[in-house]
């Protein structure tokens, strides 16, 4: 039903690689897990490393999903400084600010003054999400973060891009999966907690009628039919008053748009030993006499293994 094209262990793949491969050249060393940089230093550092380093790189990533039929050279886009030139219109420089919020992640303040209503795409330490600015050019999003020095890369249509970074100080105490895909299939994470089952306590989506300790975020711009889409979980590991395991699957519905296609997806993972792994994998979609059933995938990713605190 579906096949896994590849494994890889990275710090950072597919949009966020060059940006990433930055920071740990010219950065702060990483921390181990609990050690703390000395206040402001280490994210002062990051932040202006990689704010310098960034301006007129190339992305050069296959965008994680695509249309079977589509050109499969990789796609190439110009991230632009948004600082403001004279060729610029008064008042349209593209800004972006990044702060730590609860629960491992950041929260984003997007600004682009001239582009109300406008496709916007954020990437993350390989992940990337499509999102609409409202009619004023701004956009404010929550993003479960995947790397303590969290890296932001901000792109716009036009090619002009942004950066923004912040720092995760809890970092450290949450696993989290995520999937990316890309197009109209809606595809979610099903967590089961410590033998719960579907529809009891502890059964986790991103329907908000669940309940348990972790949570799934999903990510996207619906009416798009190319937009980017990501699911996350998250669980806040150090937390755990149990022992245990959480079985993940991953339910996909048929529609007329994409039964009997191929869909490419990826997804990523951050465990206990704080390596961020990704597979990219195809699914093979039933043909259109099986629209409206959903396929359950009970084996995308290993179940995570909790021990008590």
């Amino acid at each position: 039903m579906f096949v896994i094209k590849n494994y890889v262990t990275t710090g950072g793949t597919v949009a966020c690689a060059l940006a990433i491969g930055y920071l740990m050249q010219n950065g702060t060393p990483a921390q181990r897990d609990g050690a703390q940089a000395p206040e402001g230093v280490a994210t002062a550092m990051a932040q202006a490393s990689v704010i310098t380093g960034l301006e007129g790189i190339v992305l050069t990533s296959s965008p994680p999903a695509h249309d079977a039929n589509a050109d499969t050279e990789p796609s190439q886009r110009t991230l632009r400084s948004s600082r403001s030139s004279p060729s610029d219109r008064a008042g349209c420089s593209l800004s972006a600010r990044a702060r730590a919020v609860p629960g491992a992640a950041a929260r984003l303040f997007i600004k682009a003054p001239c582009h109300g209503n406008e496709r916007i795409e954020v990437h993350h330490s390989g992940l990337t999400v499509t999102q609409r600015t409202d009619a004023n050019g701004t956009l404010d999003l929550t993003i479960p973060a995947l790397s303590e020095y969290a890296i932001f890369l901000i792109s716009l249509e036009d090619q002009k891009g942004t950066v923004a970074t912040t720092h995760i100080p809890d970092m450290a105490h949450y696993s989290r999966v995520a999937l990316q895909w890309q197009g109209d299939t809606d595809l979610q994470i099903h967590a089961l907690e410590f033998g719960a089952n579907y529809g009891g306590k502890g059964h986790v989506s991103a329907d908000p009628e669940t309940r348990g300790t972790g949570s799934v975020v999903h990510l996207g711009q619906s009416g798009l039919s190319d937009a980017r889409n990501v699911e996350v979980y998250s669980f806040p590991a150090t937390q755990a008053h149990e022992a245990g395991s959480i079985a993940l699957t991953v339910e996909a519905e048929v529609t007329a748009e994409n039964c009997g296609r191929d869909l490419n997806m990826q997804s990523l993972e951050l465990r206990g030993d704080r390596q961020l792994r990704s597979r990219d994998i195809t699914l093979s979609l039933p043909e259109c006499s099986r629209t409206g059933e959903f396929l359950v995938l009970n084996n995308l990713f290993q179940d995570l293994t909790i021990a008590a605190n």
